[in-house]
């Protein structure tokens, strides 16, 4: 095995030098630096990772933990996307934990995280509650952040889109274009962005003093199979509805196709709203019209707030973050619009 000691001979130089070049840190002449890099070369000699994070007791890495039921989607790819460029400008190296399906396996997933050594830690939770969270926090002693989730006792951890105020929005957007009889097609059961989005439409009913349909209020799974037979079931209660709100992009996406196959067209006869703004959104046809969440302002905050934490800075809790709702072709007037008023 090729030791630093062994660089530094065929460079001739000092091991302590060896080290000041490989850890970028203390004056060396770019003479010197660039024998040291040229034995390195040669050697095919490779930094004890181990070693040098026991030193310096930090590994450049940063921990990012996801429920698996995030990976078949392109939510996912956005927000990997986002955390990996980020954590690249930070000079580090990105590090992947499955939190699968339960609280118990999120909880594993950190603990690995913490386990190799990771400077600090983002975790998107699904199953782990509130509490639960608030609970675990101070007893890791890396700097962690969560995504998509509202703390109580430690809300300057937390960076979380306003999923809620989101869709009260956009439904009250649908109101104002006419519609009274809206449908809505929740994520998956004991999601915290499902809970709050579907918070978010009956708050808008209520302001509008439209009574809540339970026949209006479908289940779903984020999939597109799932919002394809949430419309199925909504057209076999027989239910009069001029518009549906899906959870998500994936669900709208299925549950056009399902008003599709019984001659209903987008938005002539029933309009769709839906959130993430998903890629395909603005190329499917028609065009969604879509709540687009800020994922990179969501995770660019959160490597901020951790870069302050390793700095031995304080943080202060930041704001819930508005999405925007864009306005595309999957909406039209509704029964009470003033186009059918003329």
């Amino acid at each position: 095995m090729i030791t630093m000691l062994d660089v530094a001979r065929r460079a001739g130089v000092s091991k302590a030098t060896v080290s000041r070049v490989l850890a970028g840190h203390g004056y060396v002449s770019k003479t010197v630096r660039d024998k040291v890099m040229s034995a390195v070369e040669e050697m095919g000699y490779r930094p004890n990772l181990l070693a040098r994070n026991l030193a310096t007791n930090r590994s450049q890495s940063i921990g990012l933990m996801v429920p698996n039921t995030l990976y078949n989607g392109p939510f996912f790819s956005e927000l990997l996307y986002q955390v990996a460029t980020l954590t690249e400008q930070l000079g580090s190296q990105l590090v992947l934990a499955d939190g699968k399906h339960t609280a118990d396996q999120e909880r594993q997933a950190i603990n690995f995280l913490i386990d190799s050594r990771c400077d600090a830690l983002i975790i998107y939770p699904r199953s782990l509650s509130v509490e639960e969270i608030d609970a675990l926090i101070p007893t890791i002693s890396k700097p962690m952040l969560i995504l998509n989730r509202s703390l109580k006792t430690f809300p300057h951890y937390a960076v979380c889109a306003d999923h809620e105020n989101d869709t009260f929005q956009a439904v009250d957007y649908l109101i104002g274009q006419g519609h009274r009889e809206i449908a809505f097609i929740k994520g998956m059961a004991g999601s915290h962005t499902g809970l709050s989005r579907l918070n978010g439409y009956l708050s808008a009913l209520k302001r509008h003093e439209i009574t809540p349909h339970p026949a209006l209020m479908l289940e779903g799974g984020w999939t597109n199979e799932s919002g394809r037979l949430a419309a199925c079931e909504l057209l076999r209660r027989n239910v009069r509805f001029s518009a549906i709100v899906a959870s998500n992009d994936d669900m709208a996406i299925g549950a056009a196709c399902a008003l599709s196959a019984v001659g209903l067209k987008v938005p002539d006869d029933v309009s769709l709203l839906s959130f993430d703004d998903i890629p395909v959104a603005a190329y499917v046809t028609p065009a969604l019209t879509t709540v687009r969440v800020p994922v990179a302002k969501m995770v660019s905050s959160a490597m901020m707030q951790l870069a302050k934490m390793l700095d031995g800075g304080q943080v202060e809790p930041l704001a819930l973050m508005p999405g925007e709702l864009i306005r595309r072709q999957s909406v039209g007037i509704g029964p009470y619009g003033k186009a059918q008023e003329r």
